[in-house]
């Protein structure tokens, strides 16, 4: 009764212990991610045309953009502001865009410890951002 479910469960056990480590050193090692990972957004504020249809497309009503007209009665991009804390990182609003100023990125650790943290000016964010890469420092 006992030894036959022992000696398979020792055997999973031995199998595990000398073989690969599964185990990853988060805060050493950075794990490596698919490529198609919603995690975080970046906004190329000189390729927004301020059209609003990210404001249209967003389930959740998170994007606050407002613009003005210059002199030549084109709009320009004056605040962007996002709330993470409700947003699904679905990437509707990045579809939406013809320009492909807002995209989806690789940066995962959006932790914080107030939700007022959470309220985003991407314009800001873009001027820290290493957009090429897709990297948020």
């Amino acid at each position: 009764m006992f030894g036959k479910g022992l000696l398979k469960g020792l055997s999973i056990t031995i199998k595990r212990l000398y073989g690969p480590n599964l185990t990853e050193y988060y805060p050493e090692v950075k794990p490596i991610l698919p490529t198609r990972t919603r995690s975080s957004m970046v906004l190329e504020p000189e390729k927004c045309i301020s059209c609003g249809l990210c404001i249209n497309a967003c389930p959740n009503q998170v994007i606050i953009l407002t613009s003005e007209k210059d002199e030549k009665n084109k709009k320009v991009l004056q605040t962007y502001h996002m709330n993470m804390g409700r947003c699904l990182l679905c990437g509707l609003c990045t579809e939406a865009c013809p320009t492909k100023a807002l995209k989806l990125c690789q940066v995962y650790e959006n932790a914080v410890y107030h939700r007022q943290e959470l309220l985003w000016d991407m314009i800001a964010r873009s001027k820290q951002a290493n957009i090429s890469s897709g990297k948020v420092e």
